[in-house]
């Protein structure tokens, strides 16, 4: 196939993954309804062929399930999945920042991770935040991660970090807008931000068990966050997604 058609057959796959993606998170497509290629390429306006690998790359992230009549199904994911998947995001990047301990880093590595660590202190310093600055919040969170998964200098480790946090769910920031109507809202940021000082001062002692610890409790974080969430009701309609995920009173 000559390199311009293998380009646009890339562009049009992931066009149609964009946009099967976005009516799966935002409902338009309901956990357990049933979608076929033909009904997916007219939600995506692209042919056949990068549809059916957009199917097969969505099943791959966890949003769809292959049936065996033909087919996909929008899968959804009791609170136990999405505890789960939190866990094993916890487990990925506690893994990643021992390996950024054991294998050193210098003052120029960590450096943007400072950075963005002063731009989220100037977040939380007031009393009351704002919703605005609970979504600038995600933003900074999310690069915080990047970098510290980039640390380990593994690209196998960041590649299932990346994989362990495609739920948005599962995501570092997956219930950082729900937690924003908690009372605790504050509180649970600045515990996070505490975290994120305590891991980065251990990966600059090479403190390898230490680094691994304190992130897999950090994603215990965003476990609790599901938890208060689901009591409150209300937050879960700023989660991402909410829709996949099925609460207790549904299992």
């Amino acid at each position: 196939m000559p390199e311009r058609e293998t380009d646009r057959s890339i562009s049009q796959t992931v066009r149609a993954q964009l946009t099967l993606r976005d009516l799966i998170l935002t409902g338009g497509l309901r956990p357990g309804e049933r979608i076929s290629e033909l009904q997916a390429v007219e939600a995506a306006g692209v042919s056949r062929t990068p549809v059916r690998m957009a199917l097969v790359r969505l099943e791959e992230e966890g949003l769809l399930e292959a049936i065996p009549s033909g087919g996909f199904m929008v899968k959804s994911f009791s609170e136990r999945d999405v505890l789960d998947s939190i866990e094993v995001r916890g487990t990925m990047e506690g893994l990643a920042a021992r390996l950024a301990a054991e294998r050193g880093v210098s003052v120029r590595d960590t450096e943007p991770m400072r950075e963005c660590l002063a731009q989220i202190d100037e977040l939380i310093a007031p009393a009351e935040i704002s919703f605005d600055a609970f979504s600038a919040y995600v933003a900074l969170n999310a690069r915080f991660h990047a970098l510290l998964a980039e640390l380990s200098r593994s690209p196998p480790v960041i590649r299932q970090v990346d994989r362990a946090s495609a739920l948005p769910f599962a995501s570092p920031s997956g219930f950082v807008m729900a937690q924003s109507a908690l009372p605790e809202a504050r509180h649970i940021l600045v515990v996070a931000q505490e975290h994120h000082r305590i891991v980065l001062d251990a990966i600059e002692n090479r403190e390898g068990a230490r680094a691994e610890s304190i992130m897999r409790e950090h994603a215990r974080l965003a476990a609790r966050n599901l938890r208060l969430a689901v009591k409150a009701r209300g937050p879960m309609d700023l989660v991402p997604a909410a829709v996949l995920i099925k609460t207790m009173s549904s299992n």
